[in-house]
C-alpha cells in the first residue's frame, strides 16, 4: 500500500477549525478525521472530496501520496529492463 500523508491538520489550523467542527461539516465523527489525519484510514472518494471542499482546496493538494523506496527501485529496474529490451529489438 502506498503511504499517504494529509494536510488536513494544517488546513484546519488555517481556517481555525477543530476536528469536531470539520467532522460536522462533512458528516462524520471526529475520530474519522483523526484517523485520516494520522494516516490510519483511507477515506472514500466522496469523503475526500467533501473534506477538500470544506477546507477550500483540492483532493490533490489535501492528500500526498508517497512512493515507497521499494516501489521506486522496482519501477527503476523495470524501466531499465524495458530500455534494454527496446535496444535489443533494434538490432
Amino acid at each position: 500500500m502506498t503511504p499517504m500523508r494529509t494536510r488536513i491538520k494544517e488546513l484546519r489550523a488555517r481556517y481555525d477549525l477543530t476536528q469536531e467542527e470539520l467532522a460536522k461539516k462533512v458528516g462524520v465523527r471526529r475520530e474519522t478525521i483523526l484517523f485520516i489525519e494520522k494516516g490510519n484510514y483511507n477515506p472514500s472518494l466522496k469523503l475526500a472530496h467533501d473534506i477538500a471542499r470544506a477546507l477550500e482546496t483540492t483532493i490533490d493538494d489535501l492528500f500526498i501520496f508517497e512512493e515507497s523506496n521499494a516501489a521506486s527501485a522496482s519501477k527503476g529496474k523495470q524501466t531499465a529492463a524495458e530500455s534494454t529490451d527496446r535496444i535489443g529489438d533494434e538490432h
